[in-house]
């Protein structure tokens, strides 16, 4: 089983762009209930015109943490009473400066609501036999999104799998990595990210 997660991109899919993606998250975020799995993998994202993003890649990390408090709202607006959104996020050590940019956000976010847990990347090494696990996120047992992204990073839509066979045996794989995950507040006060 250890190639539960990487049998994801062989998994019979419909494959969205990145707008098709957007609105096709929306429409299920709104109807959901109870917990949201995310895990990220990769140690860099091109975040395009976000700000907060622009002015850390610009090296003003002042001005990308003022910025990225004005984004508070729709943090507290990503996870409303009803959803337990749990992210796993892997890191490498040292970190890059899109992963200490993105612990600062995240510790945000888990300010409003989100749980967030830290692995290090040999947490997910045994279940990356064929590559590098992919981005996903898990609605329920019969909806998964591995989301895409180029070869820079940035993201360009998603796959949407709904074969209970493909999606159901990833559940105990995040459980399990949530649980030995390190508290995000607990790594960031332990390794200095900013």
């Amino acid at each position: 089983m250890s190639d539960v997660l990487t049998r994801l991109r062989t998994a019979p899919a419909t494959r969205m762009d990145a707008t098709a993606y957007g609105m096709d998250f929306a429409r299920e975020f709104a109807a959901a209930s109870g917990v949201i799995w995310k895990l990220e993998r990769a140690q860099h994202f091109d975040e395009g015109d976000l700000p907060s993003y622009r002015a850390m890649r610009d090296g003003d990390w002042g001005l990308a943490m003022e910025l990225a408090e004005r984004m508070r709202p729709a943090f507290r607006a990503d996870n409303p009473a009803r959803l337990d959104f749990r992210r796993v996020r892997v890191v490498e050590e040292p970190l890059t400066d899109y992963v200490r940019w993105e612990l600062a956000l995240l510790a945000m976010r888990a300010e409003e609501g989100e749980n967030n847990r830290v692995v290090p990347a040999a947490a997910v090494r045994p279940y990356e036999s064929a590559g590098p696990v992919p981005e996903l996120v898990l609605f329920r047992p019969t909806l998964l999104y591995e989301v895409l992204y180029d070869a820079a990073g940035r993201h360009v839509g998603a796959r949407r799998i709904t074969d209970p066979e493909a999606v159901e045996p990833c559940l105990p794989v995040l459980a399990g990595l949530f649980a030995r995950g390190e508290n995000l507040r607990s790594y960031q006060a332990r390794v200095r990210t900013m």
